[in-house]
């Protein structure tokens, strides 16, 4: 079992509760290749701004994937406006946990964050990654 950090807005993450599907676009193909039934999803979304207000980023849910990887074009996910994706590497997923935790306060006890002063370079350009189990069993005790 691997356990995988996917990276999201706060609009796709409903879409993944919703419909119980994770999608990636086709560049990061090689990554969800990886994904097995079975795998450990930790849903993140990242800091957004809604109107005046700062969304802080926060580790959302904790899902299991249920299928192989697929291929769907269906519009279920939003793009920004000037990539167009649909995300259309794809797999089924069941929830296992669901609530919010605060991201922040989580980063000095992360391994898979060794640079702790600029961690949001080990998320940015990436839709998932895969984090240690222990990193996984931290958050999940937490969640």
């Amino acid at each position: 079992m691997r356990y995988w950090l996917c990276i999201t807005n706060r609009d796709n993450w409903e879409v993944v509760k919703k419909k119980n599907v994770w999608g990636v676009p086709k560049r990061h193909k090689n990554t969800i290749a990886k994904v097995k039934p079975g795998d450990r999803l930790v849903f993140y979304v990242k800091q957004e701004r809604r109107d005046k207000e700062i969304l802080e980023p926060k580790i959302v849910g904790i899902f299991e994937v249920v299928s192989e990887p697929y291929i769907d074009s269906t519009r279920i996910f939003k793009s920004p406006p000037h990539l167009n994706e649909t995300y259309p590497l794809r797999v089924r997923v069941k929830p296992i946990k669901l609530g919010e935790l605060d991201f922040k306060p989580l980063i000095p006890k992360l391994n898979f964050i060794t640079n702790k002063k600029r961690w949001s370079g080990h998320l940015m350009g990436k839709a998932m990654r895969e984090i240690p189990e222990d990193d996984y069993r931290l958050i999940e005790s937490l969640i």
